[in-house]
């Protein structure tokens, strides 16, 4: 079936249509393959190299497997029978992760390569892969006060080292399999993702999980401070998962987007300092704050432009930070308690 500007999967697809997520054990993906199945959809084959103890949501009715997908085989195995593929499966983290491991995140680009290539072998429809911000030059992000990054922005390329680089050459192998091997793709760079079923400890969290773990590890300690990374200035925009989801679903079933990376984030540009202060509300606390200079802090402004999005799709992310972050630390609270007791969390 045809596609319309604002199709989604529920209106282009057949419900026992195999529709196949790499990285489901992940934030991003896992939550993806709840949406379409909380969709009525009954084929979903969920992919991760993590074993599935360690999923952070593993959903009843999908196919989940453990495979490690930067091996070509595994792609193969994964994208068998598949008329949609969505590749999310990738090495990253916050900026502590992907400033430390630029190789891993380098290395992610066999993923996209052997993926892309076995969805196409497989008949797909349609592939989706999953870019970052992290691909526009950083050249243009060098003050808080930053201007919202167009998608023309990443080019002349210099792209964040490793993870940054990564996300623009496989951009590229998208849009060459639209040019020369007429597959649709879709490319969505993201503008960091947050919400319930993220990462939150370990080294691998974003700051607004990081900001709500700080805050309720001072509560619970009774030493009311906080330590944060960098003086605080740096400012960036977040987007709630919810809206996540919904952008990956329309951007994947516009044809108007074929093949044509496009911003998928919120244009509330808030400083980190900010951040911190609107954690600090939620928790019904103040602290004593100290800054780690030393720590990774990456570009030192990054906001979205979403003229583009929504002159194509009329629809932006749209939820409040305040109302997300209120769901994200009520959730990592949980998480976070549980774990005191001695039960089994997402980490």
């Amino acid at each position: 079936m045809a596609s319309k500007v604002n199709a989604k999967a529920a209106s282009v697809l057949n419900k026992d249509d195999l529709i196949v997520i790499g990285g489901a054990g992940g934030f991003i993906a896992g939550s993806l393959a709840r949406y379409f199945h909380e969709q009525g959809f009954t084929r979903i084959r969920a992919i991760d190299k993590k074993p599935l103890p360690d999923w952070y949501q593993v959903v009843p009715g999908v196919e989940s497997l453990c495979l490690d997908l930067s091996d070509p085989m595994n792609c193969r195995k994964a994208c068998e029978g598949a008329v949609e593929v969505y590749n999310l499966a990738a090495d990253m983290g916050g900026m502590g992760f992907i400033e430390r491991f630029r190789i891993e995140c380098l290395r992610s680009i066999l993923i996209n390569t052997h993926m892309i290539e076995e969805a196409y072998r497989a008949g797909a429809q349609r592939y989706f892969f999953s870019s970052s911000a992290c691909a526009y030059n950083t050249d243009l992000q060098k003050d808080p006060n930053v201007r919202a990054l167009a998608e023309s922005d990443a080019y002349p390329a210099m792209a964040e080292r490793g993870y940054g680089w990564e996300k623009l050459v496989s951009e590229m192998f998208c849009q060459e399999y639209w040019s020369e091997r007429g597959m649709k793709t879709a490319i969505a760079r993201f503008h960091n993702v947050y919400g319930p079923y993220g990462t939150w400890d370990g080294g691998r969290e974003k700051a607004p999980a990081a900001l709500c773990r700080k805050v309720i590890e001072a509560k619970d300690s009774g030493k009311l401070e906080i330590d944060i990374w960098g003086d605080g200035h740096q400012t960036r925009s977040f987007m709630y998962i919810d809206d996540c989801l919904t952008g990956i679903d329309m951007i994947m079933h516009c044809d108007d987007l074929i093949a044509t990376p496009i911003n998928l984030g919120s244009d509330f540009l808030i400083s980190i300092s900010d951040l911190v202060s609107l954690a600090e509300k939620i928790g019904g606390v103040t602290l004593k704050r100290t800054h780690d200079l030393t720590a990774p802090i990456g570009v030192a402004g990054r906001n979205s432009d979403n003229t583009f999005i929504q002159e194509v799709l009329g629809w932006a992310p749209s939820l409040p930070l305040e109302e997300g972050m209120k769901r994200t630390y009520a959730w990592i609270e949980k998480q976070y308690n549980d774990r005191k007791a001695g039960k089994r969390t997402v980490s």
